[in-house]
């Protein structure tokens, strides 16, 4: 009845040592330290370990997080693709360090504050992370490249929590002094008064000016780094066109910015690689997933969308949607759902 918990010092994953001792597990709350100096947030996770009378532990993540996380984030900005650091995050530092620690200790289970759940699959011979009931709040997008031997020992507390509402009213009955607290940021290591371009400065990553093109090639402009665009970006380009012109893509060995009209920005075809599928613990999608429809979601906050699925390489996915994608983006991920649970996903290319 051993469990290590990520703990945050937000509400949710509060809420989720709450929930943990009512049904009798054995709680240690690890913070995370990605900064090697944040005393703020170690002391915030420590007061509402106390205020939850749960085991509290610190962790020093701070050398490997830079050189996973960070550096994967930064040169993938540079090489005009959009990053998510969190997918890189989870797998290979948060639920790694949990898993470590936990095999310290000697506790079997790890958990955190994620809104969804786990599940075991007995057609497939497999655990699979699945939706939980606050779908507003789903964030299984997130944690795809979870392997089997992780998501087995994975409890997800706030499986049946509907809003986030419920949780903050849990925490304000339990007296916790963080029930009101606003949600973190999106960005964790990028705090709220600087951009991801004055972290891309300060690591040495200077971006170089280059030209706006058109689907033909023509130059219409001249643009500041590629770093500063997204696909599917309107605002910000710098200058303007007599009409709304959106980022189509990036082309860092020519270091252009291709722009054009929205409707140019639909596809009914995404392609990813580096994919991950639960159930084979690599790039290998299962035959049984070959040729299905699915539900997939280009992007965290998109809404799912169904799908064929079908491996066209060794590393290469093709997702044929019902209905076309807007901004499929490069550097994003594509993940995959089946009946509600998340069978894999990759980058899109």
């Amino acid at each position: 009845k051993k469990v290590v918990l990520g703990l945050s010092g937000g509400v949710d994953s509060t809420i989720a040592a709450l929930l943990l001792k009512e049904q009798g597990y054995e709680v240690t709350g690890l913070y995370f330290d990605i900064s090697e100096r944040n005393e703020a947030g170690k002391a915030a996770a420590e007061k509402v370990a106390s205020e939850a009378g749960i085991d509290f532990v610190y962790k020093n993540v701070h050398e490997e997080f830079y050189g996973t996380v960070v550096d994967n984030f930064c040169t993938e900005y540079i090489s005009g693709r959009t990053p998510n650091p969190c997918i890189v995050c989870n797998p290979n530092v948060k639920f790694k360090t949990l898993t470590e620690y936990a095999d310290h200790i000697g506790a079997y289970y790890i958990a955190t504050g994620h809104y969804g759940s786990t599940c075991y699959d007995e057609k497939t011979n497999s655990w699979y992370i699945r939706r939980g009931k606050n779908l507003k709040k789903d964030q299984t997008y997130m944690l795809y490249r979870l392997p089997q031997e992780v998501i087995s020992r994975f409890l997800m507390p706030l499986e049946n929590l509907e809003t986030k509402d419920e949780t903050r009213r849990i925490a304000d009955d339990a007296g916790m002094s963080n029930a009101h607290q606003k949600d973190s940021q999106e960005i964790c290591f990028i705090p709220d008064d600087r951009t991801y371009l004055d972290l891309l400065n300060e690591m040495g990553y200077r971006a170089e000016p280059g030209n706006f093109i058109d689907l033909d090639g023509n130059v219409i402009g001249e643009h500041q780094g590629i770093v500063n665009f997204t696909v599917g970006q309107r605002k910000g380009l710098g200058m303007t066109f007599g009409k709304p012109m959106f980022v189509l893509g990036l082309d860092n060995n020519n270091n252009t910015v291709t722009l054009g009209d929205n409707k140019d920005l639909f596809s009914n075809t995404v392609y990813s690689k580096n994919n991950f599928f639960t159930a084979t613990g690599n790039g290998t999608m299962p035959e049984y997933f070959d040729g299905t429809e699915v539900e997939a979601k280009i992007r965290y906050a998109a809404r799912p969308a169904k799908a064929v699925i079908r491996q066209t390489g060794d590393d290469t996915v093709k997702a044929v949607f019902t209905e076309p994608q807007r901004a499929a983006t490069p550097g994003q991920s594509i993940v995959f759902y089946y009946r509600d649970m998340v069978i894999g996903g990759g980058f899109i290319e």
